[in-house]
């Protein structure tokens, strides 16, 4: 997904106006008076376009792309402790660039002189607690980057550090102050490239697309430490990798997102972007994916996503109980949230956390919603 809504973009690059200062002292619903009227021109600066017919390469797709306008690194893992209590994890670090790429001689990583600014999201999802947290940073070699030999990316002690060039063998390694994990993650599996080949349209019209890949088949394996007690876990994860230049269309609101795992070696994925505009259909995707690194990309058509109960958190709803069917598929499920508490009170909230799916399958995945 285009996970950079407009209110997160906007916070960035005021951030990077303005200075190094906490970037949640400045409300996201301010930063327009603080950009003035330039900002819609902001996006018709020249960052490298998403075009179709480009050949999604590993290991070297796994590094950062500054010459596009922002990507991430999004994990997100259905655990069970030592007691077989489920659990979520997830992290994400973002990359958001506040003007195109300056030629590698001139790029300065020991300075704050880069364009190019880090964010990385937490959090911990149990049944009965959810605890989530935020970091920032420019671009710097001691505080937040990508390397690639070996693999890294971090935002401070918040890292995921690869054995090798590719994303495995790896560890993921996050301290917040209620919460932590240290995780092993392997996988043999292919990756998955979302769309036509990695080129994922996001919205009917195809004004809107992205390069995209994942990879859904990850064993994990280690610890997490929650209000002072650390537990032993085990289970699978899922992490998405997603850049681009374009935001969404100012008539999308936001999206639904669903990472549902169908069985050991069967995954799904189904997002929609839903239409502001009265009338108009959301746009839907989804792809069924095996281990051996097979899929089936399903025509927006054959879904069905409905839904069918509402949390409220914080004066606003979540639907936080759906209904997926896919009838070409002999899909019918009840995706179900493990903690409907499991809102992100971050810089710009949404909600995240894992769900339960209950039907045709069983089984556990992840779900984002947005613009609620």
């Amino acid at each position: 997904m285009n996970r950079i809504p407009r209110g997160v973009a906007l916070t960035l690059t005021a951030w990077l106006l303005i200075g190094c200062e906490d970037p949640q002292s400045y409300q996201t619903q301010n930063m327009g008076v603080i950009l003035g009227e330039n900002t819609a021109q902001s996006e018709d600066a020249p960052f490298t376009k998403v075009v179709s017919g480009i050949d999604i390469a590993f290991p070297s797709d796994h590094q950062a792309h500054p010459n596009f306008r922002h990507e991430w690194w999004y994990l997100t893992a259905n655990l069970t402790d030592e007691n077989g209590r489920p659990l979520g994890v997830q992290w994400t670090q973002f990359r958001f660039a506040a003007a195109p790429q300056e030629s590698e001689s001139s790029t300065n990583k020991g300075t704050w002189r880069s364009q190019q600014i880090y964010m990385a999201h937490s959090a911990v999802t149990t049944k009965n607690k959810h605890y989530a947290d935020e970091k920032w940073s420019r671009e710097h070699a001691e505080f937040a980057d990508v390397e690639a030999s070996p693999f890294r990316v971090y935002l401070d002690d918040w890292q995921w550090m690869s054995a090798t060039d590719d994303l495995f063998p790896a560890t993921l390694n996050v301290n917040s102050a209620q919460f932590g994990y240290s995780l092993k993650l392997t996988s043999s599996a292919p990756y998955q490239k979302q769309g036509q080949q990695g080129y994922s349209v996001k919205s009917a019209d195809g004004q809107v697309a992205s390069y995209y890949y994942s990879q859904p088949f990850i064993n994990i394996s280690g610890k997490v430490t929650i209000d002072g007690q650390t537990h032993q876990v085990s289970g699978k994860g899922w992490i998405d990798r997603e850049w681009s230049s374009q935001f969404l269309l100012d008539s999308q609101q936001g999206w639904d997102w669903f990472a549902l795992r169908l069985s050991d070696t069967t995954s799904l994925v189904v997002f929609q972007l839903r239409n502001s505009i009265a009338g108009e259909a959301n746009y839907t995707h989804a792809k069924l994916m095996q281990e051996n690194g097979s899929g089936t990309t399903i025509g927006q058509q054959d879904i069905r996503l409905v839904a069918i109960k509402q949390t409220a958190i914080d004066g606003r709803d979540y639907p936080t109980e759906w209904r997926l069917t896919i009838p070409t598929q002999q899909i019918d499920l009840t995706v179900s949230a493990l903690n409907p508490d499991a809102r992100m009170p971050l810089s710009v909230p949404y909600w995240e956390g894992p769900v339960e799916i209950q039907g045709s399958h069983s089984g556990t995945g992840y779900m984002e919603l947005t613009g609620y």
